[in-house]
Order: structure tokens, then C-alpha cells, then sequence
């Protein structure tokens, strides 16, 4: 369920606010909204936190660039970040000075103090870059060739005044020597090094780092808070949002400490936040939902329950394979171990449990193992009726567990609103996705009615038995109509007609949309199927290397090819299903069925002011 709150107002005496925040944060009952803060604290703070994040950056760039040494590490995040503004400072006189070697390596190592010594008795030295051979001229002097590349020559023109055409270039004598130039580059490189290992050298204070992080967000929290305090003369106050069953509790410390309370429901046009409690057996899918970065809206209703329950039917279709849903399961089994019972890992350690568990489960019922099947297993019912190769007993399924969903919402949603004539109106839209439903197998052959018996000879016997089903039973056109009529009727109370009015126009429209909606459930049969017959032809690849035909030594070559073609392609069909359930189970449940629900996931997770 969704929690219901009760908005706060907080007051107490200026001098205490401090102190109150303390406590208000010790109690964590309280929701504060903490956006928009931006004064000096929090901005504070935030640099902090900002300078500790490009410590752990400096560091972890410095290890991957050279090996840990046994080096004098740096002990703080200050000295970090001082360390590699020297290092990027030194980093940039490196490349100013290499691009200065570059520049008058190809003239030699000569010495510009006599190139000086030369023109203050009136010899002055110009270097020239030219190309090969180009005629150059010096008034009562000569030119000197001190390199060249066979295109390109480095001179001096010892003398006066240069004349040449505009190909001849001018270069202008360096301060020093290129030796010089040399061992200053190598000091500077030498500096980089050193700061370089230290900062590799630095491990523990990344430790440190990560272990002061909750401390330094509770120190912006606080900050943030203290910003959202309001005061008037001698008072301060807070405002904020409390579940109500923690309401009683902050009354009592109220009381202990002196504070004004004031506690009231949500009005009309607020947005409180959505805290969500489902039964206890469905309380990990509160963590999916925070891992997709979604709530419903205060107002809206708690979905979890037939969320995690058709998630993990639409995971195991979609991922289709129980080899893969096994070693999905031993690795969430590794993970048992590793996590040690760690509060943050589990929720997510009993999805994957869930989820690669039901992949296991519809592995063994459609005899499904990395592509391949077992030979005992092909008898089953299961597996026979799934292996229709016809596909209508897997597009049945899909279809079926797609009008489940929706009117499962609709069913709901009319089950709210027993004390209101609107109920039947939800309860209309349940009976046109129910004619919708027949519909699509009609559309698709799945219910055929009677049919000659040529025809029904030719289907599978699954097939045959779906197909002796009519596309229009007796019930039908009833049903229909009846529905549309509750719907236009009643799905719009009579005082609302003017500003909603429209919605009953739109009904036509929403009707195909129905009708689209329970079609696109085919996608888990169409993505599974995809995702079993890319296995399927990797082992073919893979094993067609092999042939009885080759010697010994060359089948042992190719069987390393092989095992090399199953690994990579299972890997990469491994990934791809594990991104079509990120898709298409995620669509299934935050769009389909949320849209007849009335879920717009527009809501924000209750976060109390707590410490952590």
C-alpha cells in the first residue's frame, strides 16, 4: 500500500534550531524537501564532497598509469587535489618545452650565448628554416647549413641583413641550448613521475574517502535543512511531510521537547512524497522500482504485487532459455554468499532469486537449455504444446497473459470505486478487452471456428484444438455492445461532462488502442523466440566445425574454435536477453498495464531526514 501522510509544521525557538535538526534527524521519521538549497553551508559542503570525488578520480587515473609503489602517500584529499594541480601545472611546462625541442632540434645543439657574443660584434646570427637548396643571400656575411632532412634545411646566417623570398622563414633564437632544454624536460618528467607514484601510493586514503561519504551527505542534508528553516523573531520552523503511522511518535517528542507541532492532511494540489509498503513477500520489488528510477503519485495505487508477479513471468518468456536462467541463479546464489547478509544487497538478491528461478522453471517447461534440448524431456505435455510449430499455442499464451494484466487493472480500478456509478464503467472496459482479446486471436487464426476437416487435418493437434474455438462465440456481440455502453455511459459522472466530455469522443481511438495494447504482448514470444533461435545457431556454427572427415590434430584445432564460438555467441545472447527484459518487461507493466490502471509513475520516493 502507499502510506498516507500528514504534512508538517514544525516550530521551535531560534536559538534551538540547531539542536532540533539534530533530533529531527535521530528520529528519521520526516520527509524534508531539500531541493533548491544554495547557500554557504550546503554550498560548502557540496565543495566537499565534489573535492573528494576528484580525489578518488586523481587516485584511481595515478594506478592505472603506474604500479603501486612503496611510496609517500598523500594523507588527504587537500593534499590530493593540491598534488595534481602541480602535476597538471608540470604536465603543461612539459609539452611547452617539448614543443620547443621539437622546434630547434633539427638546428643541433649549438650555443645561443655565442650566437649573443657574435652580434654585439656586429655578426648577427638569424636562424633560417628553408626549404632545400633555396637561394639566400646575407649582406657582408654567409649562411652556415646546421641541418636538414633532405626537403627542408636549418641554417645560420652569420652577417647582416637577410634577403630571400617568402619561402625562408625566420626562427627565433631559443634562450638556451637544446641540451639544456633536454635535462629540463627530464626533470619535469621526473617531477610528474614522483607525483604521479605518490598518488598511486595513496590507497588508504581512498578508503578513508569512501568511509567518510555517508558523513559528508549527512553534513549537506543538515546543511540543505538548515537552509529550508524559516524563522520570525525568536521562532524558526520547518515544514515537511510525516507517514501517519509515525505521527504519534513525533507528537510525544513534541511534548519532551518543546515544539510547536502542527500536523494536517494533504490539500488539494499538493504532491506529497510516495512511501510504498507492499505485503512482506513482494517487499523487494520497492527496490526495482528505485533502481528504474520510477513511483506512482501519492494519489495513485501500490502495483508492486502484480508487478513483481507478471515481471517475472514476462523475465522468464523474454530471456527464454533455462541454461540461462541457471546460471543466473548460481550467480545470484554466489552473491548470497558475498553480500554476508548485507541490508542494501538483499532486496535485490531475492529478485534475481525470483526472476532466475522462474527462468529455470519455464526452461524445464518448454525443454529449453542453451538452445539445445533434452532428450527424456520431450514427451512432456508442457513442452509439447509450447513446441507447437505452428507458434498459435505460444501466441495464445501471450494474448492471454496480456488481457490477464489489462483487465486485471480494470477489474481493480472498478473494484475502487464500488461506491460510485463509475465502477461500471471500469468494469465495461474489462468486457471490451475481453472482446478485444477474442478479436486478436481471430485475427491471427488462433480461434478459427468451424473448418473443413482437410484444414484441421493439416494443424498441429494444439493448434486443431485452439482453432475449433469460434472467433465470434455466441456471447460476443452481447458483450460488446453492453460494454461500450457502460463506458460511454458511466465512465464519466454527468457533472463532468463539460470539462471531460471529450474522453467519450476519444472512445473509438481508445478502443483500437485496447486492441494494440493486448497485441503487443506478442513481443514475449516474438523477443524469446528470438533470443532461442540465436543460441540455436551458434551451436549449429559451432558444431558444424567439427566433421569425422578431418585428422585427429585438426579436429582438436577446431574443437578450440568451437568452444570459442559457444562462449562468445551465449555471451552476447546472454547480454542481448538481459537488455529485452530492461525493454520490453519494463514497457509491459509502466505503460500497458499502468495506462488502464491509471499509474502515471509521476510520484517521488520518501526520503527521511536521517542519518546514514
Amino acid at each position: 500500500m502507499i502510506v498516507a501522510m500528514k504534512h508538517l509544521t514544525l516550530l521551535c525557538v531560534k536559538g534551538e534550531s540547531s539542536r532540533t535538526l539534530e533530533r529531527l534527524r535521530e528520529l528519521g521519521c520526516v520527509h524534508v524537501d531539500l531541493s533548491g538549497a544554495s547557500g554557504a553551508g550546503f554550498m560548502s559542503a557540496k565543495g566537499e564532497e565534489g573535492a573528494a570525488e576528484s580525489a578518488l578520480r586523481i587516485i584511481a587515473k595515478a594506478e592505472k598509469e603506474c604500479e603501486k609503489h612503496n611510496f609517500d602517500p598523500y594523507r588527504s584529499v587537500d593534499a590530493v587535489i593540491k598534488a595534481d594541480a602541480q602535476r597538471a601545472e608540470a604536465m603543461q611546462k612539459a609539452q611547452a618545452i617539448r614543443r620547443q625541442v621539437a622546434k630547434y632540434a633539427p638546428f643541433g645543439d649549438f650555443d645561443p650565448a655565442l650566437a649573443a657574443q657574435l652580434g654585439a660584434k656586429g655578426l648577427k646570427v638569424t636562424l633560417l628554416k628553408a626549404p632545400a637548396k633555396a637561394k639566400i643571400e646575407v649582406e657582408g656575411g654567409y649562411t652556415q647549413l646546421l641541418g636538414s632532412d633532405g626537403k627542408t634545411d636549418y641554417l645560420a646566417a652569420i652577417g647582416g641583413a637577410v634577403k630571400a623570398d617568402d619561402t625562408v622563414e625566420e626562427i627565433p633564437m631559443p634562450a638556451e641550448r637544446i641540451s639544456a632544454m633536454k635535462r629540463a624536460l627530464a626533470d619535469v618528467e621526473a617531477d610528474i613521475a614522483a607525483i604521479t607514484r605518490r598518488l598511486a601510493s595513496s590507497g588508504a586514503l581512498v578508503s578513508e574517502i569512501q568511509a567518510a561519504a555517508p558523513c559528508l551527505a549527512d553534513k549537506i542534508a543538515f546543511a540543505a535543512a538548515e537552509e529550508k528553516l524559516s524563522s520570525s523573531g525568536a521562532v524558526s520552523w520547518i515544514e515537511g511531510w510525516v507517514p501517519v503511522d509515525m505521527a504519534e511518535g513525533l507528537r510525544e517528542e513534541a511534548r519532551k521537547e518543546s515544539w510547536g507541532l502542527m500536523l494536517r492532511d494533504p490539500r488539494a494540489g499538493e504532491n506529497p512524497p510516495t512511501l510504498i509498503r507492499p505485503p512482506k513477500l513482494f517487499k523487494p520489488v520497492v527496490a526495482l522500482f528505485k533502481g528504474l528510477g520510477v513511483a506512482p503519485a501519492y494519489t495513485e495505487a501500490d502495483v508492486s504485487v502484480p508487478f513483481m508477479c507478471y515481471f517475472s513471468v514476462f523475465f522468464a518468456m523474454l530471456v527464454g532459455d533455462g541454461g540461462y536462467g541457471a546460471i543466473m541463479l548460481a550467480m545470484t546464489l554466489w552473491g548470497w554468499k558475498k553480500a554476508g547478509g548485507k541490508p542494501a544487497a538483499r532486496a535485490w538478491l531475492i529478485l534475481m532469486t525470483v526472476f532466475s528461478s522462474a527462468t529455470v522453471l519455464w526452461g524445464v517447461l518448454s525443454n529449453t537449455w542453451f538452445g539445445a534440448n533434452l532428450p527424456f524431456a520431450v514427451t512432456w505435455p508442457t513442452v509439447e504444446w509450447l513446441a507447437d510449430p505452428s507458434y498459435h499455442t505460444m501466441m495464445f499464451l501471450c494474448f492471454t497473459i496480456g488481457v490477464s494484466h489489462l483487465m486485471l487493472a480494470r477489474i481493480w480500478n472498478g473494484a475502487c470505486m464500488l461506491n460510485s456509478l463509475t465502477c461500471l464503467g471500469q468494469f465495461g472496459w474489462a468486457g471490451i478487452l475481453l472482446c478485444m482479446y477474442w478479436i486478436t486471436c481471430g485475427i491471427v487464426g488462433i480461434f478459427q471456428g468451424p473448418i473443413d476437416e482437410a484444414a484441421l487435418a493439416a494443424l498441429t493437434p494444439q493448434a486443431a484444438t485452439l482453432a475449433s474455438i469460434p472467433s465470434q462465440p455466441c456471447w460476443f456481440f452481447p458483450v460488446f455492445i453492453t460494454s461500450i455502453v457502460m463506458v460511454f455511459v458511466f465512465s464519466v459522472p454527468f457533472k463532468e461532462l463539460k470539462t471531460r466530455g471529450a474522453e467519450l469522443g476519444m472512445l473509438p481511438l481508445n478502443i483500437m488502442s485496447a486492441l494494440g495494447d493486448i497485441i503487443s504482448y506478442v513481443r514475449l514470444f516474438a523477443v524469446g523466440l528470438a533470443s532461442v533461435q540465436v543460441a540455436v545457431n551458434f551451436n549449429n556454427m559451432a558444431i558444424g566445425l567439427l566433421s569425422s572427415e578431418n585428422a585427429f590434430w585438426m579436429n582438436a584445432l577446431l574443437f578450440l574454435g568451437t568452444l570459442l564460438i559457444l562462449l562468445v555467441g551465449h555471451v552476447l545472447n546472454f547480454a542481448m536477453a538481459g537488455l529485452s527484459v530492461l525493454v520490453h518487461a519494463v514497457r509491459l507493466n509502466t505503460l500497458e498495464f499502468s495506462n488502464h490502471k491509471g499509474v502515471s509513475w509521476s510520484g517521488y520516493d520518501f526520503k527521511a531526514f536521517k542519518k546514514h
